[in-house]
């Protein structure tokens, strides 16, 4: 009985062994797949860039904060911009800031991706440290901009989805706005920084894309002449009535001389006669992201339709 239970024995512990070399053979094999499903490659700009499939540790030198907020993504370093900017204070408030030129400061956050504008320094030394991917100002709109943040952050549906709601929300308050003030009611967009007056076409933040694009309010025309081609213009003080439109958005920064609010020039505007001047606070108004945008949409329905 013994002699017959041997050779079965032996016969199985072959199999358990063969077994055992086929499970670690398939587990060694499927290693790569499983690393390689670890990246993406993202179409930039510039051509293709391995990055995070689930990236962890982002570092945005350019302004991008809102975008990758809003997808839920941990950011570990800001430009100086969107570190002061008040409408990022909470979610800011531990990450630090750091420039372009800050290379030993970002190796020590240790970055697994970097985001930049496309004219940052010292992109060929970032881009050694984590994969760096940059942007073109005004390449391709607000929304364009925000579902390409999406693709690299491997969020695309994400942030296709909030494209989809914000636009239809901005369509229906753009109606209700048009109803109240009419069809042919014109709005400006000014802003008071320094000692410097601006006037701004329709894709230049300060809420320009919501009030012209989504909402389909109209720009007056002479402000169209002078801004909607470069994005802005400076104005002096004694020419602003000439470049006021029915309603006016004026952006102001906290520091900036506002002077010539008590002038009798600005308090002969027909807009200013009317109360039809909503002012906003300037830091942070230069963004256009969805963390932005939505805080302006409100702004903008509150002033408009006081709801």
């Amino acid at each position: 009985m013994k002699k017959l239970l041997l050779p079965f024995i032996l016969l199985l512990a072959l199999i358990i062994s063969a077994c055992g070399t086929q499970t670690s053979t398939k587990e060694e094999s499927a290693a790569p797949d499983e690393k390689k499903s670890e990246t993406i490659t993202y179409q930039s700009e510039n051509g293709p860039v391995e990055v995070p499939a689930d990236p962890k540790r982002v570092i945005l030198l350019s302004g991008f904060t809102g975008n990758v907020i809003d997808l839920g993504v941990n950011v570990v370093g800001v430009d100086v911009w969107s570190k002061n900017n008040p409408t990022f204070e909470k979610e800011m408030k531990d990450v630090a800031e750091v420039s372009d030129e800050d290379l030993e400061k970002i190796i020590e956050l240790e970055p697994d991706l970097i985001i930049g504008l496309s004219n940052i320094k010292n992109l060929d030394k970032l881009s050694k440290i984590a994969p760096t991917v940059t942007y073109t100002w005004g390449k391709v709109d607000y929304l364009k901009q925000h579902l390409e943040i999406g693709k690299l952050l491997n969020k695309e549906k994400e942030a296709q989805a909030w494209i989809d709601e914000f636009k239809k929300e901005a369509e229906i308050a753009g109606e209700e706005i048009r109803a109240k003030i009419g069809e042919d009611a014109t709005v400006s967009v000014m802003e008071s920084y320094g000692k410097d007056l601006y006037v701004f076409g329709s894709n230049w933040a300060r809420g320009t894309e919501i009030l012209y694009q989504a909402m389909k309010l109209k720009m007056p025309e002479k402000v169209k002449a002078v801004a909607e081609e470069a994005g802005y213009s400076t104005l002096s003080a004694e020419v602003l009535p000439e470049y006021a439109g029915d309603y006016v958005i004026l952006s102001k920064y906290s520091d900036a001389d506002t002077s010539f609010q008590e002038t009798e020039t600005y308090k002969n505007i027909p807009a200013v006669k009317n109360n039809h001047v909503f002012e906003m606070n300037g830091n942070g108004a230069s963004f256009s992201d969805p963390v932005t945008l939505e805080k302006q949409l409100e702004f903008f329905k509150k002033s408009f339709l006081g709801n």
